[in-house]
């Protein structure tokens, strides 16, 4: 592990490690702190004063689910810097939170640079995810969100239907996942239509960086209005913007 200051594209690198997978640097803005690893892409971004708070507005709307079903389990997969686990501890404090993160440096970071919940409501395994997934019990967890990357490609997994098939099995019936993809998947192709067939409803957000988060739900569920009183409630908790990100979710099934 090394630590060093220096300046980064007006950013100061205040901290880098490296392991057998790349370099792991954090580095602060005025008032931001950002994950990244071998490229200039951002893996996890945190407000300073507000830690628990996601910046990234495809994070954001990952949690958009919590706003149909209040969920007592959640599972991330991809802990990054751990700001959804940090934002799902803050906003849901009876829920239990299970991180799978395949770097344990990154586990390191998350802890000592981005304030990562250190709670008996929250869980961190060191594994392959789809690994973690073949061991989780059946219908065991609520909701799901997938945010696989390295440093400058998505995990491969995301788009496989092994993978989606074990999320499936380790989601409760009325369970929800969520995927960020970089580019969106083709509407005719193998993805959507396993989705299709294992999910009762599909909705996408398209986030401001082109990024394209896929909802699944696999019950049928009573749509909100991006008015509804629900999204203030849930604003005054964790604001995110709740009314806006919802504005933009798109139905596909």
């Amino acid at each position: 592990m090394l630590l060093l200051i220096r300046l980064s594209s007006q950013g100061t690198v205040i901290h880098e490690a490296f392991d057998s997978m790349g370099a792991i640097q954090i580095v602060d803005y005025r008032k931001h702190r950002v994950l990244r690893f071998d490229s200039l892409f951002e893996q996890s971004k945190i407000d300073l004063k507000r830690p628990w708070l996601p910046v990234h507005e495809y994070n954001r709307a990952m949690m958009l689910p919590v706003a149909f079903a209040k969920p007592a389990h959640v599972t991330v997969l991809g802990l990054g810097g751990g700001v959804m686990v940090s934002g799902l501890h803050h906003l849901l404090p009876e829920c239990q939170l299970h991180a799978v993160e395949l770097r344990r440096e990154v586990l390191e970071v998350a802890r000592e640079f981005f304030s990562l919940p250190q709670s008996t409501r929250v869980r961190v395994t060191i594994a392959d995810a789809r690994n973690a997934l073949e061991q989780m019990e059946e219908g065991g967890t609520d909701l799901i969100l997938a945010d696989m990357y390295g440093a400058d490609r998505m995990s491969p997994a995301q788009a496989q239907r092994r993978f989606l098939k074990q999320c499936t099995r380790a989601l409760s019936p009325a369970g929800w996942l969520a995927i960020n993809y970089h580019r969106p998947p083709d509407p005719d192709g193998t993805l959507f239509r396993q989705l299709r067939g294992q999910f009762s409803v599909l909705l996408k957000f398209t986030s401001r960086s082109n990024n394209t988060v896929l909802f699944a739900s696999r019950q049928p569920f009573e749509s909100l209005h991006p008015r509804d009183p629900l999204l203030d409630s849930l604003e005054a908790q964790l604001p995110i913007g709740w009314r806006h990100l919802m504005a933009k979710v798109e139905r596909l099934s």
